[in-house]
């Protein structure tokens, strides 16, 4: 596995890989991987054992633009000498290491990339600029890169849709495709910022997984109303967590719209503060 901070560097590297007929993967990180990160990866070396057919590049960026005023930038989990060696033991061809210097040589970007509408509410709306931020980095990514497929995961859905429909709209010759969500074994979602979790909050956390998995089974029953459900969901983190709840939403799938009426593929998401961590989660239904 090669390493760079450099773009020219990655650019000459994928260059190579392409003279030698290789298909370009991008993985975009924020660092301190876990096995969500990592199953990207594995879901690429599964077809390509031989590593003759694709070139992994994995990015690790902490992107400024992102976080607001009062989040977490500064104490964000960071571990690069674990991060490299868990890349390398999956099957990454090339880390992207980039310094905020490299990536914003002049300071903020004066260029933002703003995708409306999907960005409107749900994090979106808790987070001003977090998406903006999102765009802006990832569409930076994709044309130092230039890659062929770029793998976002579930956990993030209304990531997934932003750069989707930014994508679309802006006719980057990217394939966008989403990664399951890996779960640890009691269903939470892995996240970097579980880290954050003390003992009681860790141990109260993946009533969030069983709150949408008993609004699926709803669902599965029968029940269409969305507000049903949706207290449902309220109902079980109040009851057995601490938890204070920023948002539970049924939205269509494909753009995130508003429904009343739960048919066709929808994606139920929440976001819930365990102290001062945020956690999100989510699962797709389809009726």
């Amino acid at each position: 596995m090669k390493i760079t901070e450099y773009i020219n560097t990655l650019r000459e590297n994928v260059a190579v890989a392409r003279e030698q007929g290789k298909t370009v993967v991008l993985i975009p990180t924020m660092g301190f991987l876990h096995s969500g990160h990592l199953s990207m990866v594995e879901a690429v070396r599964k077809q390509d054992e031989d590593y003759e057919k694709f070139y992994i590049v994995m990015s690790i960026f902490v992107n400024p633009l992102q976080f607001g005023p009062n989040e977490d930038y500064d104490r964000y989990p960071r571990n690069l000498v674990r991060d490299t060696r868990l890349a390398q033991e999956a099957g990454v061809d090339l880390l992207f290491t980039p310094s905020v210097q490299e990536m914003y040589p002049d300071g903020p970007s004066l260029t933002r990339v703003n995708v409306a509408k999907v960005t409107d509410d749900l994090c979106g709306s808790h987070r001003p600029g977090h998406f903006e931020g999102v765009a802006t980095v990832v569409s930076k990514l994709f044309n130092i890169v230039l890659p062929d497929f770029a793998y976002f995961g579930q956990k993030d859905y209304q990531q997934y849709v932003v750069i989707k429909q930014m994508v679309k709209d802006l006719n980057i010759p990217v394939q966008v495709l989403l990664a399951p969500t890996v779960r640890e074994e009691d269903g939470l979602a892995m996240s970097s910022r579980n880290a954050y979790l003390r003992p009681e909050e860790r141990r109260q956390a993946p009533v969030l997984y069983r709150s949408l998995q008993e609004a699926a089974q709803l669902i599965a029953g029968g029940e269409r109303d969305v507000n049903v459900v949706r207290e449902k969901i309220r109902q079980r983190i109040t009851n057995e967590t601490n938890g204070k709840i920023e948002y539970i939403e049924i939205r269509r799938a494909d753009n995130l719209a508003k429904i009343e009426r739960i048919s066709g593929a929808v994606v139920i998401a929440l976001a819930v503060y365990f102290g001062s961590t945020r956690l999100i989660d989510n699962i797709l239904v389809e009726v």
